[in-house]
């Protein structure tokens, strides 16, 4: 070997050393055999209990569902469960390519499709609101959702979840271009109910895409929330409004894929917990890649912490490929009330109890306008009231 190619070698070896691997470049496949069971130790997987996942992430047999899909239908929406050759063309429309076992299996072996088809240039005034209502949580069992809408359409999708199931679950959803879209997820499940959901959505150009997760019943969710982009100019929205009680886990793990150019993302997630183990996950992931120049992105986190015994995890990522972007950054914190509002309120006349929960009202209440479909933000109002009345008797900080 000559003293160049030696040379060469080194600067090779040097480089490949400074390779970090990352897991915002996931390798996807539909082959679940590709997809090994989650051990927990997997970044991806290291704040999720899998033992309270009822084999959801693993080899769970997918029995005969106990869940029931009810929905209204506005005029310039088609919305049905498909099956056979049909269902098997939906899978992948938002680009999804699976990177964990859980959602190669849906793709895989789940037999039908709930599709709501909004047609193009539609302009759709009423919400369709897809109830979701769990019958039984001992029976394991997955489905796929596809949201599909049409260049230039108007539309508000709502998938509102209740009652009790143990649900591994894909929601696809395709913006055409120039479309204004809004997709809410309630996640309003019984104690005992698990659901591992995976939602991605891939961006038209110059379409507009929220998307907005509210949990709060349920042992143990998990939400991952994905979006790409089909084009320059497309712009995501994603919202999140979580409350955990005494020994759950809410987990919400966002990935904005920044795949074109001229592309906007902008996050923010709130969340409150009381109660002895509760426990918030939220990771933020952004990604820039080298193509995607002239973006702009934004993450952020606020947790409150309203008792002793709670822990709340908050991990914003930003992993950035190109120098050309217009702007990023990302803000996380978690924390208790805070004194001076509280002091102020009580200086005032009013009740400990009461000025509590006036706070956390306000805290969430700028979060819950953003949402902007008033059935909801009447019904969270209410949520979060029901919520705080749980824990009258707790230990306050």
């Amino acid at each position: 070997m000559t003293v160049t190619e030696t040379a060469r070698e080194s600067v090779a070896s040097a480089l490949e050393m400074e390779k970090v691997e990352s897991h915002l470049h996931p390798e996807g496949s539909f082959d679940v055999a590709d997809h090994p069971v989650p051990t927990g130790r997997e970044e991806i997987w290291r704040f999720t209990p899998l033992k309270r996942l009822r084999d959801l992430h693993g080899d769970a047999v997918f029995g005969a569902a106990t869940t029931r899909y009810t929905w209204n239908t506005p005029e310039g929406v088609r919305a049905e469960t498909v099956e056979g050759d049909e269902a098997k063309a939906l899978r992948g429309i938002s680009g999804l390519v699976p990177n964990s076992r859980f959602a190669a299996r849906v793709l895989a072996e789940v037999p039908s499709t709930l599709l709501v088809d909004v047609a193009a240039e539609a302009d759709v005034a009423e919400p369709l609101v897809v109830d979701v209502t769990g019958t039984d949580a001992s029976s394991t069992e997955a489905g796929h959702v596809a949201l599909r809408f049409g260049r230039h359409s108007r539309a508000t999708v709502v998938l509102n979840h209740t009652g009790s199931a143990s649900l591994a679950q894909v929601v696809e959803i395709s913006v055409g271009d120039g479309a204004e879209i809004t997709v809410v997820s309630v996640q309003d499940w019984s104690d005992d109910a698990v659901h591992l959901t995976h939602t991605q959505a891939r961006v038209g150009r110059d379409a507009t895409y929220k998307h907005a997760a509210i949990s709060f019943g349920g042992d143990v969710v998990r939400m991952d929330a994905n979006v790409t982009y089909d084009g320059p100019g497309g712009s995501a929205e994603m919202l999140g409004l979580y409350f955990a009680d005494a020994g759950q886990h809410i987990e919400h793990r966002l990935f904005a894929d920044h795949t074109a150019p001229h592309t906007k993302s902008n996050v923010v997630y709130k969340g409150a917990l009381q109660g002895a183990k509760a426990h918030t996950v939220w990771i933020g992931n952004v990604l820039i890649r080298k193509v995607a120049e002239g973006i702009e992105t934004y993450e952020e986190n606020r947790n409150l912490v309203l008792t002793d015994g709670c822990q709340a995890d908050s991990v914003p990522n930003l992993e950035i490929e190109t120098g050309e972007i217009e702007g990023a950054g990302h803000a996380s914190a978690t924390g208790r009330f805070d004194d001076n509002q509280l002091f102020y309120l009580r200086s005032r006349g009013i009740e400990e109890s009461e000025a509590r929960r006036l706070v956390v009202h306000g805290f969430f209440n700028d979060l819950i306008r953003k949402v902007d479909v008033p059935a909801i933000e009447e019904r969270l109002v209410a949520t979060v009231e029901a919520e705080l009345a749980k824990n009258v008797t707790g230990k306050h900080f």
